[in-house]
This record gives C-alpha cells, sequence and structure tokens, in this order.
C-alpha cells in the first residue's frame, strides 16, 4: 500500500479523436519526471508483458498515439477479432516506474465499436509519489493536471490524494479500515481498470474536472461558482465548455479523529449528488467477505452522511 498524487480522466472518445491530446499529456508527464530514471522503468503496450523502456517502447507507444485512420472493431474478421484487440483495436499502455516508486501512466482506450455504448470511456491515469508533491509543491501538481488537460476532452476527471493497493487479497479491508474511517480525503477507487464511467462523475477530490453535460446542466462554471461558497473553493472556467474546482491550497486527507471534516468536500459533493457514480461494491477489486459490504458503502457516501 503506498500513497500516492493521481490525476486521472474519463473521455467518451476513441483513441483516434483522443491520441494527440493523450500525446500531449504524455510529453507533459514526461517534463514534471526529467531527471528521474525511477519513474521510466518498464512498459506494457497493446496487451503484451512488461518490457524494459527503450527505444522499442517508446516506438510503440508513439505508434499507439499516431493513428493513421479510423478502425472500427467490427471491421476485422471474426478470426482475427480477438487477435486484433489484443494487438491495439483497443490501444493501451502503461510506463511504469520502479517498483514501489509510486509512477505511473495508463491509458486504455476504448474498444471502437461503430455504435458504442454511451457508458464507455476512454481512461488516462497518471500517479505520483507524495513525496514528489512535498517536494515541489501542490501548486506545481495542480499546474501539471491544468497542463495534462489542456487538450483533453473530458466528460469528468480529478487530482488528489490516493491510496495504490496491491491486487486482491481477504485482508485488504482489515489493513485499509483505520485510513477508510479515519481520512476521507484518501481515494481507494480503483478507477484505472473501468471504462463505463459515461458522465457520471467519480466522487469528490482536490481537483474536480467537470466536462459537458455536467457542466452545463450546473449552469456552466458561473452557475456552480454560485452554488459553491467556501472561503477556500475556488472555479476556473477552461476553454471547451469546462471546469476545474480546487479545494483548498492543497489536497488534505482529513482526520476525523481530529474534527477535520473537509467541509468544503462536503459542499461539493452534495452539489455534485445526482450525477456522482452510484455504489459498486467491488470498486476496490478485491476479494472481500460479505459482511464488508456496508462499510464499503459508509466509505463511498462519506461525504453525503
Amino acid at each position: 500500500m503506498r500513497e500516492l498524487f493521481r490525476i486521472i480522466f474519463f473521455l467518451p472518445y476513441d483513441n483516434f479523436d483522443i491520441a494527440a491530446g493523450v500525446s500531449h499529456a504524455l510529453d507533459t508527464y514526461l517534463r514534471a519526471v526529467e531527471g528521474r530514471p525511477a519513474a521510466l522503468s518498464e512498459y506494457i503496450c497493446c496487451w503484451g508483458e512488461a518490457f524494459k523502456l527503450g527505444q522499442r517502447g517508446w516506438e510503440r507507444i508513439r505508434d499507439t498515439l499516431s493513428p493513421k485512420e479510423r478502425t472500427f472493431f467490427e471491421d476485422y474478421p471474426k478470426h482475427e477479432a480477438r487477435c486484433a484487440e489484443k494487438e491495439g483495436a483497443s490501444p493501451f499502455f502503461v510506463i511504469c516506474g520502479e517498483r514501489e516508486s509510486g509512477y505511473c501512466f495508463d491509458y486504455r482506450a476504448r474498444i471502437p465499436l461503430r455504435e458504442t455504448s454511451s457508458g464507455h470511456v476512454s481512461v488516462l491515469s497518471v500517479t505520483l509519489p507524495t513525496e514528489c508533491m512535498e517536494e515541489r509543491g501542490p501548486g506545481f501538481m495542480r499546474e501539471l493536471a491544468l497542463d495534462m488537460a489542456s487538450r483533453l476532452p473530458f466528460a469528468s476527471g480529478h487530482a488528489g490524494l490516493s491510496l495504490g493497493v496491491a491486487p486482491g487479497s481477504v485482508e485488504r479491508l482489515v489493513a485499509l479500515r483505520s485510513l477508510m474511517t479515519r481520512h476521507p480525503g484518501f481515494d481507494l477507487r480503483n478507477a484505472t481498470l473501468r471504462d463505463f464511467m459515461g458522465t457520471q462523475v467519480d466522487g469528490v477530490h482536490w481537483l474536480n474536472f467537470l466536462g459537458q453535460p455536467v457542466l452545463g446542466e450546473l449552469g456552466g462554471a458561473a452557475g456552480l461558482r454560485t452554488r459553491l461558497h467556501s472561503p477556500t473553493t475556488t472555479v476556473q472556467e477552461l476553454e471547451g465548455e469546462r471546469a476545474v474546482v480546487t479545494l483548498g491550497p492543497r489536497p488534505e486527507a482529513g482526520d476525523l479523529l481530529l474534527g477535520q471534516r473537509l467541509p468544503e468536500y462536503r459542499e461539493l459533493a452534495r452539489v455534485l449528488e445526482p450525477w456522482l457514480e452510484p455504489f459498486d461494491p467491488d470498486f476496490l477489486f478485491c476479494t472481500r467477505h460479505a459482511d464488508d459490504e456496508a462499510e464499503l458503502r459508509r466509505w463511498w457516501r462519506r461525504f453525503l452522511d
């Protein structure tokens, strides 16, 4: 388990439509980790195994982000379709840092179907160690997230504190329980593996990116601003009918035992409640006991109840 700073965007478009924006986000990330070799160790591309990141890896990643034509999954012959999915019909790559370094750049495009379900989205998720934020300051992390977002047609997204948890064990919830119940500012949802967000909003975080249609239904940036009264909350309008809501000068974990209830987060949660993603008991993707669901539900609604 590791404390992280995570930036994530949900994009209701195919790779062909967003590759240039993702390429810009990747370049932004590379500038941010320049001089930190631990951030660029291995890569996975097109559903393959992990390899040492070198020239061949960068060629494959850049090819993924330079589609020459729009190709639909249905265009592949049936006997080739499954292989095509593995080889890039659903573009996918991950740049991994050294083990437990906290660095990761993870891009998973949705499968390009001719009649795509409105719930399917592409997901771009980036993590950095919280030590990076402590060293360079929360302002640097905010500008990094804004720069990455600048060319992405996101439906929603967010940035803030997160816990990276190693995959599945029965004991996981026991280990997490004290953190879940005491520090509501840590995000736990395993969003990198989900691609059915649609235009729903994945909870409340330090930075909250809102696009269409949710922002329009809230009356745009101006309408949203009138609903938020915390003196430390800001609403910044972005190009393309988008906005980012910042809750305070830096991300906070909160501490319920010390009365740190994160009132700014609770205020925004109440405003966004009609658009928040419904509770999913499997959001941690872990083996769990049947009686854990009530506790997981309480965490899911931690800013609403």
